[in-house]
């Protein structure tokens, strides 16, 4: 019931993409919030009062924080739904290790290019395009990470696509020539509409990004 779920969220954040995207793919009713992560709303910091970050799902009035362990708990507790994890024990653990490795190279290296000083921004290119490279790899030829079905490594990937073009932007490349595949397999996951209405305009994200850099005079 959408009433005893609630999404704390905030639209542009890769991390919460990835809430909505599950919620979406389950076909769940949820109450979303929007938070102004410059003025956090008390509920946010009641219910993450250790990070203070989003998202956070609250479930019959119980927190759940962190992006890729709300995803996890979702496929948990509606399993009713096609599942994001493999039964094979060891099928989802590397499933868990695949997207534990983008949150460290993609979502912290990318978050070095787009926040970080003008001068580190090369490095961390660099180590953007050897991740990316490395996650083309174990997709191979197949149209999800998890062979013809789409899951756990896919919603932990997928709203990083949306970022995709500020990081070209800052870093003057693009993701297609270094990587065709993955661009192949992020548009294939646009398809879905619990995709596309998930994530975020990549014009929206560089604007924001494009400001932030100016306030915090990164350039």
């Amino acid at each position: 019931m959408a009433e005893e779920l609630i999404l704390l969220d905030e639209w542009l954040s890769m991390f919460g993409m990835r809430a909505r995207i599950a919620l979406a793919e389950k076909g769940i009713k949820y109450e979303y919030k929007e938070e102004d992560l410059e003025n956090k709303s008390q509920m946010l910091l009641k219910m993450n009062p250790i990070h203070k970050k989003i998202p956070v799902l609250i479930h019959k009035g119980k927190p759940i924080s962190e992006s890729i362990i709300i995803v996890e708990y979702i496929d948990e507790v509606w399993k009713d739904k096609v599942p994001f994890l493999p039964s094979d024990p060891y099928q989802k653990a590397q499933a868990r290790f695949w997207a534990d490795f983008v949150n460290k190279k993609v979502g912290d290296v990318g978050g070095r290019i787009w926040a970080g000083k003008r001068d580190e921004i090369e490095l961390a290119k660099k180590e953007l395009i050897e991740g990316l490279k490395e996650l083309e790899n174990v997709l191979g030829d197949q149209p999800y990470f998890g062979g013809d079905t789409f899951g756990f490594v896919d919603i932990a990937l997928i709203p990083f696509y949306s970022w995709f073009y500020t990081y070209e932007k800052l870093c003057n490349f693009k993701v297609e020539e270094e990587c065709e595949k993955l661009i192949v397999w992020a548009k294939n996951c646009k398809q879905k509409e619990s995709v596309s209405k998930s994530i975020a305009d990549e014009k929206e994200v560089y604007d924001f990004v494009v400001n932030y850099r100016k306030r915090f005079e990164l350039d």
